[in-house]
């Protein structure tokens, strides 16, 4: 959601937050805004826009070495500089990452006390409610503000009379903290760290973080002092970089290959047979000998890698699997129990409605495995095992990398389950690991013909409407396939299973709308192209999708476009076919002049309901 940096310190507070708030300006980019301990007291500048226009709008001397920051992705209320952050209040001026449910009931409580809100949003109320109970304590006042509030938040807090000092509490949305010899940072995201220090930590909910120029303390709300447990960073400043690409996406589209290889690299067990081994992420084979059941949930993207976990777990290991969007999951009032294992899938490890899926399936008594990217992140730290994708900083808004490397992860998972659970020989799990360990190489020859996917968007480009077809695994990348179109170009696009065209979905077929048609399953390949046939009939642009060797001819008139994958077994079809789908749609939506990496309302990670 919201970008958060802190920094007190040595350095020029106003230069370090703008650098932190270009840094996270994914996560928020409708307006922006800073607040400043000066010697006239606190100064706030804010803007809507993207960072450069707050840039262009400081004054020239704002000296200090201690403020906050905050980019905007806005929830309560439009898009307007009175309701960009940081709010003030009496001696509170506040930032805020999350959502207060009870803001309306709250603002009703202090009109009563003479505080009217001269914005629309939720965080004023939050920072009128802090002010109101302040006293000089602001450990007491936070106490007491947690009681009362609902909802997510991340608060970096600076009171007018503490001069030099900035509060950080946290319920739901992510705070990152690290020290080093420039001062104290504090943030929403790990991103904004490497500057000064590899080494960090996660503030716990409900702890206060006290930042000041030499040191942070970490305090439970009575005020006892705790240490945080410290994690650390193994990529550099550049994984976070465009390093020459012209746009985050395209660099992460390029990355996947090494972030496979990265996610398998530490799960190889190498010997007669080549084996997942989960040893070192302390998942052990009782885990998989005690589950007669799955559930799969995440959202968006990866609950598409789930879907496509569905279909590869239910082949393998013949035991029901299930996907549920996890926003639904709580109200689906899911059956479990001891023997079922819930999957939660999310890049951020924050993912807010995740999350509070994770919660439900412990307290009703499910194993729970997270497959995540972050280190330290809440679904990390409340899941009974983790396994991390290693695919690095994802920066664009529209996953693709961590979708590969989710992908992975589930690949992996399905092969050590059947191999635990007997559906498969040691020699036949083996085989397939050497597929699996070999994708990266074929993705590399896909990247190769890029230039075909960009020509070939310049037909994509003037469309109104798009619909992408497929079956079994074909469908669930298509879902992944039509969000990554749409979320970047604008373009109307839907994904549908393609033995369902006769349902309804004909209609909407019309001359010359484009039809992108994955047809890279061998046991539903001629069924496939007899639905590739029926809207080429009526007049679609089709855009086929195979493999090399398919067994079926395929007639020279069926299509507009033919794209061929590598050949490979067709359980890795999904890992290239993937490369395709995000090339088109990153040069579709180049083409149409929109922001790739930053596609309007639409934040990178959501961490509210």
């Amino acid at each position: 959601m919201c970008g958060i940096i802190g920094f007190c310190g040595y350095l020029d507070a106003k230069e370090e937050l703008v650098k932190g708030l270009a840094e996270l300006e994914y996560r928020g980019y409708d307006s922006a805004g800073i607040a400043c301990f000066t010697e006239s007291g606190i100064e706030i500048v804010k803007s809507v826009g993207k960072v450069a226009e707050l840039e262009n709008k400081l004054p020239p001397r704002m000296e200090s070495g201690c403020g906050i920051g905050h980019t905007r992705w806005a929830t309560h209320g439009g898009v307007s500089e009175v309701n960009a952050h940081p709010h003030q209040c009496g001696n509170v001026t506040l930032i805020h990452n999350g959502i207060i449910e009870n803001y309306h009931e709250l603002a009703k409580a202090l009109e009563n006390t003479g505080r009217i809100p001269v914005s629309r949003t939720d965080t004023e109320i939050a920072a009128m409610l802090i002010d109101s109970l302040y006293n000089g304590d602001a450990m007491e006042a936070l106490r007491r503000a947690v009681e009362r509030l609902k909802g997510a938040y991340a608060f970096c807090i600076m009171f007018a009379d503490q001069k030099d000092v900035i509060y950080c509490i946290r319920k739901g949305s992510p705070l990152v903290c690290c020290s080093s010899e420039e001062g104290s940072v504090v943030a929403s995201d790990m991103v904004a760290l490497l500057r000064y220090s590899k080494e960090y930590f996660v503030l716990p909910e409900y702890q206060v973080a006290k930042v000041t120029k030499n040191t942070i303390t970490v305090m439970e709300l009575d005020g006892t002092v705790v240490s945080p447990v410290m994690l650390s960073i193994h990529w550099d400043m550049s994984a976070a970089q465009k390093n020459g690409f012209k746009h985050y996406m395209l660099k992460e589209i390029h990355e996947q290959p090494e972030a496979i290889r990265r996610t398998l690299a530490p799960r190889l067990k190498k010997g007669k047979y080549l084996l997942p081994d989960f040893s070192e992420d302390g998942i052990q084979d009782e885990l998989f000998q005690d589950t007669n059941r799955i559930m799969i949930t995440a959202c968006g993207t990866a609950m598409h890698a789930g879907m496509m976990g569905r279909i590869l777990m239910e082949r393998l290991l013949r035991i029901p699997v299930n996907v549920e969007v996890a926003s639904e999951f709580r109200y689906a009032d899911p059956i479990l129990d001891e023997k079922s294992l819930v999957i939660v899938v999310s890049q951020s490890g924050e993912t807010a409605d995740t999350l509070a899926a994770l919660r439900l399936a412990r307290k009703r008594g499910a194993k729970t495995l997270a497959i995540v990217n972050v280190k330290g992140s809440s679904i990390a730290r409340e899941s009974d095992y983790v396994l991390y994708t290693h695919a690095g900083p994802e920066i664009a808004v529209a996953s693709t990398k961590a979708y590969t490397a989710q992908l992975t992860a589930f690949y992996l998972l399905t092969f050590r389950f059947a191999y635990v659970a007997g559906k498969l020989s040691e020699g036949q799990v083996s085989d397939y690991m050497k597929g699996l360990n070999e994708v990266g190489e074929l993705m590399e020859r896909v990247l190769e013909q890029k230039d075909k996917m960009k020509e070939l968007s310049k037909r994509l480009t003037p469309a109104q409407d798009l619909f992408f077809i497929g079956r079994s695994m074909d469908y669930a990348l298509s879902c992944e396939g039509s969000i990554k179109l749409k979320e970047i170009t604008y373009i109307h696009s839907e994904a549908y299973a393609a033995g369902e065209l006769k349902h309804g979905t004909l209609s909407l077929i019309t001359g010359g709308v484009p039809v992108i048609a994955l047809a890279t399953q061998e046991d539903v390949f001629a069924k496939m192209i007899s639905n590739v046939k029926e809207v080429r009939a009526r007049g679609a642009m089709v855009i086929l999708i195979t493999k090399e060797g398919n067994t079926t001819a395929i007639e020279k008139d069926i299509c507009d476009e033919h794209l061929i994958l590598p050949a490979s077994d067709d359980l890795f079809a999904p890992f290239t076919a993937a490369i395709i789908l995000q090339l088109l749609a990153y040069y579709t939506s180049s083409y149409r002049g929109l922001d790739v990496d930053q596609p309007r309302n639409l934040a990178k990670s959501v961490t509210v309901e």
